[in-house]
């Protein structure tokens, strides 16, 4: 899988341009603030429909002008593929092959990519919330039906929180089971492609941290909470587990269990990597992770996504560098920098110089 052109217009600091990626490594390079993440945002987005760095779309389009487009000229193993999205500050419109698409349940899968910034230390450093989102945005890009259920849970998960605050006790205890019984149906589909996910990530995460640190430490992934057999007997143990959590959820004002509260336990030689792996083991832990969810994709959909890395190389040594670039061959990548000729040690490579939001001859 790989992006052949990406356009942007109106979009951040952008006015106009076009990029022509290789099939290779692909280096934007340029002082800070001049658009080089912002060019690795727009491959984002047009992979999942969302942004890792906003909320509101409207935040994407270019100071001063009233609409913003970005769209991909790209090519899968079922042939060429072009994804648009077209943003106003009303609303947003995205196409696939020229056919205007609904959901981002329908963008998932046409391109994938995989995304990876120093902020995404907040998958070791940060609470629960940011190792669900790594899982969310991973499964998601290739499984429509957990994408699906996710919005599906999340949308019964709010109705039932507001059900819980509802001072009439008798009326919320009639109706709680209800919801439970929507619930639980959503619930056990995530927690069982959580499972199947994570079976696969574990050992793919191991094998890419002992690589970066010259097997040096050990990386070890486990869900807080361990879920056995088949959805419905995961939905069965979700029901029970709500009925006898309905007191506490109805004095608290939220639900206290389900797939919404899990987390990923990781470890490194042993020891929980939050509370104790320094930054820079940190930083490696992370960068595991998403090399070895680029190993998924191609396990599971056949060919590796569009691996993004954001001012990755300046928060690594040499060695881990050099590792690196050695370890993305034959993956398209896009990588961002502020000196390329201090990354790349004669990489072969296709280097674009940005700007102020141009390119550089």
């Amino acid at each position: 899988m790989q992006i052949k052109k990406l356009f942007l217009q109106n979009f951040r600091n952008y006015e106009s341009e076009k990029f022509d990626f290789s099939e290779g490594l692909n280096v934007l390079f340029g002082k800070n603030a001049q658009g080089k993440t912002n060019c690795a945002e727009a491959v984002f987005y047009l992979c999942t429909g969302t942004s890792l760095r906003i909320r509101h779309d409207k935040q994407l389009i270019r100071i001063g002008e009233e609409y913003a487009h970005i769209a991909a000229e790209a090519e899968n193993r079922y042939g060429k593929v072009t994804v648009e999205a077209n943003i106003s500050e009303a609303k947003r419109e995205l196409r696939v092959n020229g056919a205007k698409i609904a959901k981002n349940a329908d963008l998932m899968g046409h391109i994938n990519s995989v995304f990876f910034s120093p902020g995404e230390l907040r998958l070791i450093q940060d609470g629960p919330d940011e190792r669900r989102r790594f899982m969310n945005v991973s499964i998601s890009q290739t499984s429509p039906t957990y994408y699906t259920a996710l919005l599906r849970y999340n949308k019964i998960l709010d109705q039932r929180n507001a059900l819980l605050k509802n001072p009439d006790i008798s009326l919320v205890l009639d109706t709680l089971p209800v919801w439970d019984e929507q619930l639980c149906r959503y619930a056990a589909t995530i927690v069982k492609k959580r499972t199947e996910f994570l079976q696969k990530l574990s050992p793919y995460a191991t094998e890419m941290h002992a690589y970066l640190t010259d097997s040096a430490e050990e990386l070890a992934l486990s869900p807080d909470k361990r879920y056995g057999g088949e959805e419905a007997e995961i939905a069965e143990l979700l029901a029970k587990k709500l009925a006898a959590n309905y007191e506490k959820d109805i004095r608290l004002g939220f639900t206290t269990v389900g797939p919404h509260r899990d987390d990923l336990s990781v470890t490194v030689s042993g020891v929980d990597a939050k509370a104790y792996a320094s930054q820079g083991q940190q930083r490696t832990a992370a960068l595991s992770l998403k090399l070895a969810e680029v190993q998924i994709f191609k396990e599971l959909s056949g060919e590796y996504p569009v691996l993004v890395l954001d001012d990755v190389m300046s928060e690594l040594d040499l060695r881990r560098r050099k590792k690196l670039l050695r370890r993305v061959e034959g993956i398209q990548t896009i990588l961002t920098c502020t000196h390329a000729e201090r990354v790349l040690y004669g990489a072969d490579c296709n280097k674009i110089r940005i700007e102020n939001g141009r390119i550089k001859e």
